[in-house]
């Protein structure tokens, strides 16, 4: 194993075991550490990693943004390289020093499109009439309303076990950074979860996957993406109608019914308050489109 391999060997392993992150962050925040030790030499070992300065980065940087780096993807970039370089400097005996401060690139923040209700259950049983097979049909159903009733990562309703079993009014969700909170089930969902599990070809103990894919394996983000896009064309729901899109839903219906953010908070399993405010400016851009299109004078203008 040459140099670089066995250093992104170390920063996989830290990312994954260690700091417990996502496949997602860890494959992302790989890659990019990949293109910054590819950049920096053959020779590159931690101690250099470590030695890097604020000017290093920007240059690193700047190469990137020269192949056409969006900002979104270049404060993504700087985030992986300042972890890079924390867990270097602690690798290279300096764990008392901080990465160097540089400031990224301003990422104007885009507000989540949500679903009506109605949409979000016409997705559900669009997805369910469009499969092949009966049990995954009722699959991709329970999968869909699960997301949109209980406001959960598509990773986190996809990483559940039989071990819930059976359903009662809440469950309890492993989140981000490993972090549990309890999740409302409602009775809708609570009975689509009994009609696919009365339909599944497969064993649940409680170790066993919820949520199956064909041959038996846990079911990947990817099928749902793909059944959830089907249901989308057939209904004639813009691109922003994925699944996560149910979740943003979750959140802005409770929103507007008057939950309060400190409980809308809790419910979605955000660290800080900062992220759960930005539903507020969802509610009120939908408020502004419902006086668009009611208001007397809008309509005259």
């Amino acid at each position: 194993m040459n140099l670089r391999a066995d250093l992104l060997e170390q920063w996989h392993d830290h990312l994954a075991f260690a700091l417990r992150r996502s496949p997602h962050t860890v494959r992302a925040y790989g890659d990019a550490a990949r293109r910054f030790l590819e950049w920096l030499g053959d020779d590159a070992d931690w101690r250099r990693v470590a030695g890097c300065k604020a000017a290093d980065m920007r240059r690193y940087l700047a190469s990137r943004r020269g192949a056409g780096l969006s900002n979104a993807s270049a404060a993504r970039e700087l985030s992986a390289l300042k972890s890079l370089i924390k867990f270097a400097l602690s690798q290279s005996g300096n764990e008392d020093l901080a990465p160097p401060r540089l400031r990224g690139p301003r990422v104007a923040k885009g507000l989540p499109r949500a679903v009506t209700p109605d949409e979000a259950v016409n997705l559900a049983e669009t997805a369910a009439e469009n499969a092949d097979v009966d049990w995954i049909g009722a699959r991709d159903r329970a999968v869909l309303l699960l997301l949109y009733g209980a406001g959960l990562r598509i990773d986190e309703a996809l990483s559940l076990d039989c071990g819930i079993l059976p359903i009662g009014e809440t469950i309890t969700v492993l989140g981000k950074g490993r972090k549990q909170r309890v999740a409302p089930i409602l009775p809708l969902v609570k009975q689509a979860i009994e009609d696919y599990l009365a339909r599944l070809p497969w064993p649940t103990g409680p170790r066993d996957p919820l949520f199956r894919g064909a041959k038996g394996g846990r079911l990947s983000q990817g099928m749902v993406q793909k059944a959830t896009a089907r249901a989308r064309a057939l209904l004639g729901l813009p691109p922003s109608a994925t699944p996560h899109a149910l979740r943003h839903s979750f959140a802005t219906h409770l929103l507007a019914a008057g939950t309060d953010l400190r409980s809308l908070q809790e419910l979605l399993g955000h660290a800080s308050l900062g992220s759960t405010q930005i539903y507020t400016k969802v509610d009120a851009a939908t408020l502004l489109d419902v006086y668009r299109d009611a208001h007397p004078r809008e309509r005259e203008d």
